[in-house]
C-alpha cells in the first residue's frame, strides 16, 4: 500500500473541512422535528423530507472532489442536487439552496456564482416580506442565511484556491529535483567531454597520419600506433578516474542537491555540516557517500524524516524508514564506497538502530 505524501494530507484535509462546511443543511432535520412538534404534521411527508435530506446530503460531497481532481463539471449531478435543494427549502430546510451555491461555485464563473446567490437572498427577502412581512425574527434569519451562504461559496473557493496552491508547490518542488538530477548529468557529461574531446582528436589525428605514412615508412607508422595506445590507456584511465571519483564533487552543492530531492519525496531533510576545514579528497568522498545514501533512502526504504550531519570528517546519514534487517552492502553500492573510504584510511558502517531506524557513519581523516 502506498504511503499517503504530504500532498495527500493537504487534500484529505482541505476535502474534509469543505465537507464540514456543506453539511451545515443537517441542522434540517432539527426543523423537521420542530414542525412534528409544533405544527403537528404528519410524520411520512417528515420521514420522506428526511430522506432526501440525507441524499442531498451523501450527494454534496461530490462535486468539490471532482474540482480538485481536475474534472469535468457534473451537470447531471448539480441539477439533481439543484431540485433537492428546492424542494428541502419548501420544507423549510433554508440551508440547502447556500450548500447547493458552494457546489455549484467551482464550475461556474465567480460573478454567475455571486449573481445567483444575491438573486437568492433576494427572492428569500421578498418571499419572507410578501407572505409574512418583516418581524425582526425573520429579519435575523434572512440575515443569517446571506451570512452563511458567504461563507460556504466563499469557503469552498478558498479551499480550491489552497488546494491549487498546493498543488503547484509540489510540482515545484518535483521540478527543482529534476532539475537538480539534470544539473548533474549535465556536469558530469561536460567533464566527459572536456577530458574525452582533446584525446579523441589527438588519436584521430595521429591515426590519420599513421595511415598515410604506411606505405612509405611502415616503421614510423609503427611508432604512431603505439602512441596512439598509449594516448587510448592513459584516456582510459582518466574515464575510469572522472567515474569512480566523479571529479572533485562540490560537497556543498550535492547536500543541497540531495535535500531538495528528499523533499521532494516528502522526506523531511535536516542538513547540519562543517565542511570548511575539509580537504578537497574528502569532500568529494564524503560527498559521494551522501549521495549514494540518498539514493539508498529513496529507493530502499520507507523514511519520513533524514538527517545528514558532518563534523571533523565524520559523517553521519541516519533516517526513520527500514522495514527489516539491514542485509550487507551491495557489491556496486555502498560495498564499492567502504572499500574507497578504506583506502582513505577510513571506515564506512551501516547499521539498523533502536527503534527502526537506520545509520549511514563514514568516518575519514581530516
Amino acid at each position: 500500500m502506498r504511503r499517503p505524501t504530504r500532498l495527500d494530507k493537504v487534500r484529505w484535509l482541505i476535502v474534509y473541512s469543505t465537507d464540514f462546511l456543506l453539511l451545515v443543511p443537517a441542522t434540517g432535520f432539527y426543523n423537521l422535528y420542530v414542525l412534528r412538534e409544533t405544527v403537528g404534521l404528519p410524520w411520512q411527508p417528515l420521514v420522506a423530507a428526511g430522506v432526501l435530506l440525507l441524499v442531498f446530503m451523501a450527494l454534496t460531497t461530490r462535486p468539490f472532489r471532482i474540482a480538485v481532481r481536475g474534472g469535468r463539471r457534473p451537470t447531471a449531478l448539480l441539477a439533481v442536487t439543484g431540485v433537492l435543494a428546492l424542494v428541502l427549502t419548501a420544507c423549510t430546510i433554508l440551508y440547502a439552496i447556500p450548500a447547493w451555491l458552494a457546489m455549484l461555485a467551482p464550475f461556474v464563473r465567480r460573478r454567475t456564482v455571486v449573481v445567483a446567490s444575491a438573486a437568492w437572498v433576494a427572492a428569500l427577502v421578498l418571499g419572507v416580506s410578501l407572505t409574512l412581512g418583516m418581524p425582526l425574527e425573520l429579519l435575523l434569519v434572512i440575515v443569517t442565511l446571506a451570512v452563511f451562504t458567504v461563507l460556504c461559496v466563499g469557503g469552498v473557493l478558498a479551499n480550491l484556491w489552497l488546494w491549487r496552491m498546493a498543488k503547484e508547490a509540489h510540482e515545484g518542488q518535483e521540478a527543482r529535483a529534476r532539475l537538480a538530477v539534470s544539473e548533474e548529468r549535465l556536469r558530469f557529461a561536460r567533464d566527459l567531454n572536456d577530458l574525452l574531446g582533446q584525446s579523441l582528436a589527438d588519436i584521430s589525428t595521429r591515426t590519420t597520419g599513421a595511415a598515410r605514412s604506411l606505405p612509405a615508412d611502415p616503421a614510423a607508422a609503427e611508432r604512431a600506433m603505439f602512441e596512439v595506445r598509449d594516448l587510448a590507456r592513459r584516456s582510459l584511465r582518466e574515464v575510469r578516474a572522472v567515474v569512480q571519483n566523479y571529479r572533485a564533487l562540490d560537497l556543498d552543492e550535492v547536500l543541497s542537491s540531495v535535500r531538495a530531492v528528499l523533499e521532494a519525496a516528502e522526506v523531511r531533510c535536516t542538513v547540519r555540516a562543517e565542511t570548511s576545514a575539509l580537504t578537497p579528497e574528502v569532500r568529494t568522498l564524503l560527498a559521494t557517500v551522501v549521495r549514494e545514501g540518498a539514493t539508498n533512502v529513496l529507493k530502499h526504504s520507507k523514511a519520513e524524516r533524514c538527517t545528514i550531519t558532518i563534523e571533523n570528517g565524520v559523517l553521519e546519514m541516519s533516517n526513520d524508514g527500514v522495514s527489516g534487517p539491514v542485509g550487507e552492502h551491495a557489491a556496486n553500492g555502498l560495498a564499492g564506497l567502504a572499500q574507497r573510504v578504506g583506502a582513505a584510511g577510513g571506515v564506512l558502517r551501516a547499521e539498523q538502530t533502536p527503534g527502526g531506524g537506520y545509520l549511514l557513519r563514514a568516518a575519514v581523516p581530516a
